[in-house]
């Protein structure tokens, strides 16, 4: 069951439901992706898998090469996007790694811009983003609609995850350890220890 996803083609979004296609009208009213185009964006977290709650934001990872793209990455966002109601930016460095977050306000939606020195597909976020898409489809609308419940609640993603497949550990590190798995495993994992959730 392994789904073929363009995630970087927002296209998809204008299939999805109402708050989706809400996404996707507000990023190309605003032209994001398109400002931020040089450095891979893609929106990732609970929007593009359909799980978002009221408290919801947009998650937008991006990729750059070195510092001096760091800097043209900076000096974009302070041309472009300081203009945005709350918008904070911070560089700093994080286990050896340097990353930029951006945060500010469209409209009524919350923005987060997340740089680092990887490739989208190798960041956490997005990793994160496709083995839940994947254990949703698997799982079904139950397994789904317990996602949101959870997440109505206050509880992040991850966590909930697994919160609700009882997985020991660091729930994120142990999620991207799920990647691996082949759809059988993942079917057995839920129906065994997931299902009393």
């Amino acid at each position: 069951m392994n789904i073929i996803h363009n995630w970087m083609d927002l296209q998809y979004l204008l299939k999805g439901n109402p708050v989706q296609r809400e996404v996707y009208h507000l990023l190309d009213k605003y032209k994001i992706m398109q400002c931020l185009g040089l450095f891979h964006p893609m929106l990732v977290g609970t929007i593009p898998i359909g799980i978002h709650v009221e408290n919801s934001d947009l998650d937008i990872i991006c990729e750059v090469d070195d510092h001096n793209t760091f800097d043209a990455l900076e000096a974009l966002a302070r041309a472009h996007l300081q203009q945005y109601r709350g918008y904070t930016l911070v560089r700093r460095q994080v286990d050896d790694v340097w990353r930029l977050k951006e945060n500010f306000w469209l409209e009524q939606w919350p923005v987060e811009v997340f740089a680092q020195k990887r490739l989208v597909t190798e960041q956490n976020g997005y990793r994160h983003m496709v083995i839940e898409d994947r254990l949703l489809r698997l799982y079904g609308e139950k397994f789904r609609q317990q996602v949101i419940a959870l997440k109505s609640e206050g509880l992040k993603t991850e966590p909930v995850f697994a919160k609700l497949l009882q997985l020991d550990g660091d729930p994120y590190s142990e999620l991207l350890e799920l990647e691996i798995w082949d759809d059988e495993q993942l079917r057995a994992l839920w129906e065994g220890e997931g299902r009393s959730i």
